[in-house]
């Protein structure tokens, strides 16, 4: 199979051992639980960084569902103000996994149902084959380059034990499969998918090395297909790696009625 040039991007998933990622995320990867929020507000925007933070509490259950979110708490500890924190939480309940209760304030969702899964699920199978079908035939520099960069990071990710590690493996997964979904010419599917906040939710299920590692090998026959422009490829490695993504979950969130 004949990649052209994007042959390089597809080398390096083929050898994932060979991959540095040149950041700072793998300083903050070596820092204990009390030091990794602070560490992350010293890169970036502040209002994204407490976002980061406070999404990979919830998606590693450092903050367990249901328990009460004290913004005093949070204002102490990031030496912040309480309008980052404030942002950050109200953007997180547009996405599912905060919710806001008058006279109360914000507490972390409840898991969601065996049937919510299972509905996403199905929603997925729908949508991004289809999606990634359409994305090998739209293939660019531009979403290889991206999705090298995602691929990248979260191969980098998985050679740290912290637990900041598995909440940024989740957003850096939504954001390749978003980078699909938007390069797929169809914006109200890619748009239904982003609603869906799959990766979000699904990461709260199983906090375990084999759903990254496995992951990656998946994300990676995708790439190769979508690099070579084979859009029945892209759909069959999409189908594949979803399904898989159930099977590894199933257990799981069957158990949560």
């Amino acid at each position: 199979m004949k990649y052209g040039k994007f042959a390089h991007v597809v080398d390096r998933l083929k050898e994932p051992q060979d991959f540095r990622m040149k950041s700072s995320t793998t300083d903050i990867l070596s820092l204990n639980d009390n030091e990794v929020s602070v560490e992350l507000l010293k890169v970036g925007s502040i209002g994204d960084r407490v976002y980061d933070a406070l999404l990979s509490r919830l998606i590693s259950l450092r903050i367990a569902p249901g328990s009460r979110i004290a913004i005093d708490a949070l204002v102490r500890e990031f030496g912040v103000s309480q309008t980052p924190i404030r942002a950050a939480l109200i953007r997180l309940e547009s996405e599912g996994l905060v919710e806001k209760v008058h006279n109360i304030g914000f507490s972390a969702a409840p898991m969601p149902t065996r049937l919510h899964f299972e509905n996403m699920f199905d929603m997925r199978l729908l949508l991004e084959p289809y999606m990634a079908e359409n994305a090998a035939e739209r293939s660019s520099a531009d979403m290889m380059a991206r999705l090298d960069v995602y691929s990248t990071a979260m191969t980098e990710l998985t050679r740290s034990d912290a637990k900041l590690a598995y909440g940024k493996f989740a957003l850096l997964d939504a954001k390749f499969h978003a980078c699909i979904a938007s390069h797929s010419g169809n914006e109200l599917a890619a748009e239904a998918l982003n609603r869906l906040y799959a990766h979000t939710h699904m990461f709260r299920l199983r906090y375990h090395s084999q759903v990254t590692e496995e992951a990656i090998h998946e994300h990676a026959k995708i790439v190769e297909a979508l690099a070579a422009g084979n859009k029945a490829k892209a759909r069959e490695a999409m189908v594949e790696h979803i399904s898989a993504s159930r099977a590894r979950m199933a257990p799981f969130f069957q158990s949560l009625d």
